[in-house]
């Protein structure tokens, strides 16, 4: 089962074989948990759609940039200069492309800062993380196949706090001790990272991303 953002849309996936009546049942048993779920995405802030124009807010580790647009023939890239972001672009190139060639820097920026963090805490856990994945995603920070030892991370998390960053390693890299959330789960948490909540919380405040949603 799962509650989708922006609305709250529930989907529940079942085998063909089960009848509709026993999931009906278990979705009446989980309605007050579905209401919960549709009661954080409703309070969630959103970004505004963005359309990478100058003056524009965007975000680094937590900190808010203005976007500075530079068109002039030569590559695209991106860089930090005087508390800016600027991005350099052709003439004449569209919202999609100017998007790409940002999202492609955050990636960048992300993986530099993921790599160390896995390191640090592969000696911590004493867990290895054989692969690990950045990509966008609409309904999870980050998730864990423990039987392949990799982790996926939200290529938007580099625009949060780097401490938000860091929880959302610990938590999937844990995933690779105790796959499930259960109370060995929790007590893991609490004995390697203490007030982890807070983190969480922090994270769970901000905004998320402006997205068109297509079931």
């Amino acid at each position: 089962m799962s509650v989708l953002p922006p609305t709250g849309r529930v989907r529940i996936a079942a085998p063909e074989r089960m009848s509709l009546d026993t999931v009906r049942v278990f979705a009446i048993a989980k309605l007050p948990w579905i209401k919960k779920q549709q009661r954080k995405l409703q309070e969630q802030e959103r970004e505004t759609p963005r359309e990478y124009i100058d003056r524009e807010s965007h975000y680094l580790w937590g900190k808010r940039y203005l976007l500075k647009v530079v068109e002039a023939d030569e590559p695209p890239s991106v860089e930090l200069f005087h508390g800016r972001i600027v991005l350099r672009v052709r003439r004449g190139t569209d919202t999609a492309r100017r998007q790409a060639i940002l999202e492609d820097w955050y990636r960048e920026q992300l993986r530099a800062a993921v790599s160390p963090l896995i390191e640090k805490w592969q000696r911590l856990l004493r867990a290895k993380v054989q692969r690990f994945f950045l990509q966008r995603m609409k309904t999870k920070w980050g998730s864990c196949n423990h039987r392949a030892r990799s982790i996926r991370l939200n290529t938007d998390l580099a625009k949060k706090p780097r401490e938000c960053l860091e929880y959302i390693i610990v938590h999937e890299m844990i995933h690779l001790l105790e796959p499930t959330h259960n109370a060995r789960f929790v007590a893991l948490m609490d004995q390697f990272m203490p007030k982890w909540q807070s983190r969480r919380d922090v994270l769970n405040r901000l905004p998320v991303r402006h997205e068109t949603w297509d079931y």
